[in-house]
């Protein structure tokens, strides 16, 4: 715990930020809990807006985009930065809209009412259409996001019940892109017959086997037996 009346606490709040951009992004909560003052450093937009010109300097260049999915506060587009780096991949490049919409479907897959899967893809699709992506390559990113989503959940309850939501969900017949992607489809199915296989009963197992098995064939041997 930092001494409040030591030399770091007296550092005027510009230094301070300098500091602590320069630490691990992984010890910032820690940093932010140590007194009000640090806290409301990393509640403010200034503290956000010089980490983003730190580790992505062209993003602040970038115009803002049409469609859906806001690009939001200065934290919001550290957290959309740091997620296109570290969690989806692009091809190499660091696309903002790509972390917005991962956090877009992160927070939607979260809420206590989920929305149809079918209209949470069209969003996403209708944002990447309108920042003038083709249908195509609006589909490719689609599904990367939602692969990267699923794979980066926690491992509980919560999830387990969601995936089974998105593998019960009936099909949707609608025209390319906004049609949803079957690799996204055999991830669902895949985590819950590996990860959260102790998580069933016999009867939901065979009835999410047979799910599986409607949409492909052969199905992977991983997902048999119970």
């Amino acid at each position: 715990m930092a001494d409040r009346n030591g030399p770091i606490s007296r550092l005027p709040e510009h230094l301070l930020v300098e500091i602590f951009i320069r630490l691990p992004i992984c010890e910032w909560v820690q940093i932010s809990c140590v007194n009000k003052h640090w806290a409301s450093i990393f509640q403010g937009e200034c503290m956000w807006q010089t980490a983003i010109a730190r580790n992505w300097p062209s993003a602040g260049f970038r115009k803002r985009w049409p469609g859906p999915i806001p690009r939001g506060s200065a934290r919001r587009r550290f957290q959309a930065l740091y997620v296109s780096e570290k969690l989806v991949l692009s091809g190499g490049d660091i696309d903002e809209l790509v972390g917005h919409t991962y956090l877009y479907l992160k927070e939607q897959l979260e809420r206590p009412t989920i929305p149809p899967s079918s209209i949470l893809h069209g969003t996403i699709i209708d944002q990447f259409i309108a920042c003038g992506r083709t249908g195509e390559k609006a589909h490719e990113l689609a599904s990367k996001i939602w692969i990267a989503v699923i794979d980066n959940l926690e491992e509980n309850q919560r999830t387990f019940l969601l995936l089974k939501h998105l593998a019960q969900e009936g099909e949707f017949f609608l025209p390319f892109p906004y049609s949803r992607s079957y690799k996204v489809l055999w991830r669902v199915f895949d985590k819950l017959f590996t990860d959260f296989r102790d998580c069933f009963n016999r009867m939901d197992y065979h009835d999410a086997l047979a799910g599986a098995k409607s949409r492909f064939q052969p199905v992977p041997s991983t997902w048999l037996g119970h």
